[in-house]
């Protein structure tokens, strides 16, 4: 039989389902199956920095234990690349967050200012990978996160707070908000709406509905192989659209997750913070409720996946939180207050015990998404090993802001072009930008220079 076009979609009225990997999709004289998949990126930021003794493993190279917490990633160890010793030499200067948050993908300096003419100094690697590689898929690339662009001007520093929101640049002075709605994003993958625009009747339906007879259709002539694939695919997406609606319904939204709910979550988290620390109002805090929001951040990932699965993009990011956040994790056991409150444990026992379990927290939820992406097969091997999901945070200690050997942790194989299970221990000074040129070129994108680096890591 002739082979499925790779850009293949499931078509209805109202949605379009772009189809994952199948074997019908490979010539049957393909030497391997591995050579043509594509490859993905994607780079989660975590504010705030960690706590640092408790962060590098033990030992290097292979022959390495994950920290207390990094543990969390232990059943994907072999899959990971731990970096120790990099740094972003043109965040060393200016204030404690916003020059790294900033240049984090660019190696670059941001041009402090106090009004809406921010520059970041350059692009960001993710956007130059969605240069090249956007133009395979629907979408260049996706931005994804969990609050809010922040706004207004922080007094301590006189940086404008838009600088916290954004770690994608796709110029210099043009950066890429981040969705922190699930349902828009789920739509901008599946559903063809052009606009916010009214609610339709097909906006009320499971995309899988809209598609229906066109799956069935496919499913006919499909082998048993792919129809597992096939039925793994859109029972993913539907189960995706259920966690939407319990969360939108929990919140008292209907089907949508409305900017009024958005901004009575974000007046909880200021009110709670302000009354961290005060024990006269100790009774006034016990009764404001926790809200958990590790649920809206795994829908997040999620989405991310079902992007990478599809190939509707082959790019992505999403932040955990803002710069500068001090969104409340007393929903965590033994945390009572706000991550940047608490990233500033002048090395208080208790304060580091709660950043080190904020910390963790993390890495769980990056573990998550790892262990999704692990269970779905792709040619020879999984998603998670034609990709490169990068996880850390341009500051080392969030006390001292420091920005030299910041913590990151890179998963996935790449297609067996990043040799995995390692322990990198880098010389002092190391160029982060040389990574991220390691990634670009494992990724088949060009690019000499970034920042302060030329060349990629030698033997990763």
């Amino acid at each position: 039989m002739k082979p499925l076009p790779r850009r293949s979609f499931l078509k209805g009225t109202g949605a379009t389902l772009a189809l994952p990997w199948l074997e019908a999709m490979m010539p049957a004289k393909a030497a391997t199956v591995g050579a043509s998949v594509p490859q993905r990126i994607a780079f989660l930021y975590m504010p705030n920095g960690v706590r640092p003794d408790r962060w590098t493993p033990e030992g290097d190279g292979g022959r390495f234990k994950l920290s207390p917490i990094l543990s969390p990633l232990e059943k994907h160890r072999d899959d990971l690349l731990v970096f120790t010793g990099l740094q972003n030499k043109a965040s060393f200067s200016g204030d404690g967050h916003y020059v790294k948050t900033g240049g984090w993908l660019t190696g670059t300096t941001i041009t402090k200012t106090t009004g809406s003419d921010i520059n970041a100094g350059g692009t960001s690697m993710d956007q130059i990978a969605a240069a090249q590689l956007g133009q395979f898929t629907r979408l260049p690339s996706l931005e994804l996160g969990t609050e809010r662009t922040a706004t207004g001007v922080d007094t301590n520093v006189n940086y404008t707070r838009l600088y916290a929101s954004h770690i994608a640049w796709k110029t210099p002075t043009v950066p890429l908000p981040c969705e922190i709605n699930p349902r828009v994003a789920f739509d901008r993958l599946f559903r063809n709406k052009t606009g916010a625009g009214p609610k339709t009747q097909d906006d009320q339906q499971s995309v899988l509905d809209l598609v229906r007879d066109d799956a069935k259709r496919l499913h006919a002539t499909l082998g048993s192989a792919d129809r597992q694939k096939l039925d793994q695919y859109l029972e993913s997406i539907r189960e995706v659209e259920r966690r939407i609606e319990q969360e939108a319904q929990s919140l008292g939204a209907g089907i949508n997750v409305s900017p009024e709910v958005l901004k009575e979550m974000d007046a909880l988290d200021k009110r709670i913070s302000q009354l961290m620390g005060k024990a006269s109002r100790e009774e006034e805090l016990n009764a404001i409720p926790r809200f958990d929001f590790s649920e809206h951040v795994k829908l997040m990932l999620d989405i991310m996946v079902l992007a990478f699965w599809s190939d509707t993009t082959r790019v992505s990011t999403f932040m955990f939180g803002n710069d500068v956040t001090n969104r409340n994790f007393s929903f965590l056991d033994g945390v009572n207050g706000g991550h940047h409150s608490i990233s500033h444990h002048q090395n208080n026992k208790d304060q580091l015990d709660q950043y080190e379990a904020i910390n963790r927290w993390h890495v769980q939820q990056y573990a998550y998404m790892l262990d999704r992406m692990k269970g779905i097969r792709e040619g020879e091997g999984t998603l998670l090993d034609h990709s490169m999901i990068a996880f850390g945070s341009p500051i080392r200690d969030g006390n001292a802001h420091a920005p030299q050997n910041v913590p990151i942790v890179v998963a996935g194989k790449a297609s067996g072009k990043l040799r995995t299970g390692r322990h990198l221990v880098c010389d002092p000074g190391t160029p982060l930008c040389s990574l991220w040129l390691t990634m670009l070129e494992a990724a088949g994108v060009k690019s000499t220079k970034l920042g302060d680096a030329t060349t990629g890591l030698r033997g990763v």
